[in-house]
């Protein structure tokens, strides 16, 4: 029946309402699955804490991970937050929310600095998971091979993390801590992240190497963001690489060693393999260890070419 909402979604909302304070609900979520539907930001840490339960945001990684099994705890939907959607500029930041998807990002017009994330949109999956999947979906999740993270590293991108007790913010590169695992507490929703304007008509670039074309699970990645000076110089470099470690890492030495080089001599021939000493790649059944270094240098030589040439 079209326009009537299951009974199910009634009980749940009905429950909602006794869930607070925290302590009152449990007695009713013992063997129970329950789903909520929040409508606001706030109404939704509140089912948070009162459930214990486990956020549902885009599905894109939710579903697969169920395989045929129901939801072993409660659910909170917070598809329906508005609030939480779409790119605002202000003074120091550009702001994004964290159920934007990748296709809202690759639609929006951003400054240069934003190509490489632009570019990363696109390699997430299919054009249906770039309509479903988030940006706070695709951090939180905190796969090593997470297309978004490198160029949001390179960006110096904050995260700001909401809760019923309050909020706080913290770096991204402090906000994933190893391989599927975050700084996020329980109770808590990744609402925004926040990139400072601070380095916004630089060049920037995003290359990834797979196993094959689309859909790929990518054996390295790399995100490069240049800006120069009025003498053609290197003034600012960010490089960022990806699925070579358990997290995404920085190449803090060779940013350095790029500063003050001019962009006309090529500046991928001044990165070396001691340069890529802090990855720690792996071997699996899409490459070796050996192979994803060799190919993250590569990768990084492109990539400084490509953001020198546009600079």
């Amino acid at each position: 029946m079209l326009g009537k909402r299951p009974a199910s979604l009634y009980k749940a909302r009905r429950l909602y309402k006794n869930c607070l304070p925290a302590e009152r609900s449990r007695p009713y979520l013992r063997g129970h699955f329950l789903y909520f539907r929040p409508n606001t930001l706030t109404e939704a840490v509140r089912a948070l804490a009162a459930s214990g339960g486990q956020i549902l945001a885009g599905g894109t990684d939710f579903f697969p991970l169920l395989v045929d099994r129901p939801p072993s705890e409660c659910v909170v939907d917070i598809s329906g937050l508005r609030e939480l959607k779409g790119v605002i500029r202000d003074p120091q930041y550009i702001r994004i929310g964290g159920l934007t998807t990748w296709s809202e990002i690759i639609k929006t017009p951003l400054p240069r600095c934003f190509d490489a994330l632009k570019l990363a949109a696109r390699e997430i999956g299919g054009i249906q998971i770039q309509n479903r999947g988030t940006v706070a979906g695709n951090l939180c999740n905190a796969s090593p091979a997470a297309d978004s993270v490198p160029p949001l590293l390179a960006l110096d991108a904050e995260v700001e993390l909401v809760s019923h007790s309050g909020s706080r913010r913290m770096p991204l590169v402090d906000f994933i801590v190893g391989n599927r695992k975050t700084q996020r507490r329980p109770g808590e929703i990744l609402s925004q992240v926040l990139i400072p304007r601070t380095i916004e008509n630089a060049a920037s670039t995003f290359l990834k190497l797979g196993a094959r074309r689309y859909l790929v699970i990518s054996i390295a990645m790399v995100a490069v963001v240049i800006e120069i000076d009025s003498a053609r110089r290197v003034r600012q470099a960010r490089v960022s690489v990806g699925s070579c470690s358990a997290v995404a890492r920085r190449l803090v030495e060779l940013e350095r060693d790029l500063i003050g080089a001019p962009i006309t001599s090529g500046l991928g021939s001044l990165v070396t393999a001691a340069h890529l000493n802090d990855l720690s790649p792996i071997s699996d059944v899409r490459a070796t260890a050996t192979y994803r270094r060799d190919a993250a240098l590569n990768l990084v030589g492109r990539a400084l070419d490509s953001c020198g040439g546009n600079a």
